[in-house]
């Protein structure tokens, strides 16, 4: 796939590690020049210096994004260092991890404003950079099969709230913004190898394991033929859709 996205532009959240890591790095291998966007700004100086390194090119932008005052100078600088961002992987989150009766105010205001608000202000920030320019753009918001499926015990209500949030935001946007060439897509993943299910897995990864078909957890390359399918410009007739990769681990 080198070469698919020469010229084209991208922002991935939550780079610094996981599902974000593995997108910035797929994406800069098929020819974008990738904006990386996490807190950790070691994580991302040493990840824009391995895809450089590799050939491609990348721009470490350590961001909190629950700071809302923080988008516009993000599309900024990402448009003084390559031009209008024409593609946009919404995919920073953090999980509550709790039964709901346990979260303080503090952790749902984050949660929500890290997980909900800010993929819609990227979107929003976008699309309107897009528009103005006259171009067509992708945008991926990742959610989860959370969205879809909870049991008694998965003490993570918010989490999947919001992601359920993200499926409907990804429709509505898609609708809103098809007359100007925007695709807004999503993506939710099963139970992956991450920093954010590594605690988890720890724990109980084995009982997990051992209910699903196949016997295993994905792994960050399993994204990349989905989130690669959702940015090709040949997938122009794809918008307001979400694909559920998880290997059959969940019931439909």
């Amino acid at each position: 796939m080198s070469g698919m996205l020469t010229g084209r532009v991208a922002i991935v959240t939550g780079a610094s590690a996981g599902l974000g890591r593995r997108f910035a790095v797929t994406l800069a291998a098929a020819g974008a020049a990738v904006v990386l966007v996490a807190r950790r700004e070691d994580e991302l100086v040493a990840l824009a210096a391995e895809i450089e390194t590799a050939g491609g090119r990348a721009l470490a932008c350590p961001i909190d994004l629950t700071d809302a005052s923080a988008v516009e100078p993000l599309f900024d600088a990402a448009e003084r260092w390559a031009g209008t961002v024409d593609i946009l992987v919404n995919n920073a989150a953090i999980a509550d991890a709790d039964y709901a009766t346990r979260l303080s105010l503090e952790t749902i205001d984050r949660v929500i404003a890290l997980d909900f608000r800010a993929p819609f202000l990227l979107g929003v920030e976008a699309a309107r950079r897009l528009i103005a320019a006259g171009a067509p753009g992708r945008i991926v918001n990742l959610s989860s099969v959370g969205a879809f499926h909870y049991a008694p015990t998965s003490a993570a209500a918010l989490y999947c709230a919001v992601k359920a949030g993200i499926l409907r935001m990804t429709e509505t946007l898609a609708i809103e913004w098809a007359r100007y060439g925007i695709n807004v897509n999503a993506i939710a993943p099963g139970m992956f190898m991450s920093e954010m299910t590594a605690g988890f897995i720890d724990r109980v990864g084995d009982k997990v394991r051992e209910r699903f078909p196949r016997g295993r957890f994905g792994q960050p390359a399993d994204l990349d033929s989905t989130l690669l399918y959702l940015v090709d410009p040949r997938s122009h007739f794809v918008t307001g859709t979400c694909i559920t990769v998880d290997d059959a681990q969940t019931s439909r």
